[in-house]
């Protein structure tokens, strides 16, 4: 009996960082969904720096160079909120 595995493709899509969450829409249709305290620089930005990611990492990061923020979606995906700093 075969089984049909659809093949994870866990690069980032889109990004939207609500007051309370970020939510990262996957390449291959999931959305990933956490807390925005888990990452405190994301927390304390502004609405217009929180708009202004772009992908890292082929493809596989999230960076927002005003703020030095990067988060994978390796971590996401695991639950690892941001190291303390």
């Amino acid at each position: 009996m075969g089984i049909l595995a659809l093949r994870a493709d866990e690069r980032v899509k889109n990004v939207q960082v609500r007051n309370d969450a970020i939510d990262v829409d996957l390449m291959d249709g999931r959305t990933i969904s956490a807390p925005l305290a888990w990452f405190p620089r994301l927390a304390n930005a502004t609405q217009k720096q929180r708009e202004q990611w772009e992908m890292c990492g082929g493809g596989y990061g999230i960076h927002w160079d005003e703020i030095d923020e990067d988060i994978s979606t390796e971590g996401l995906l695991r639950g690892i909120p941001a190291p303390s700093r």
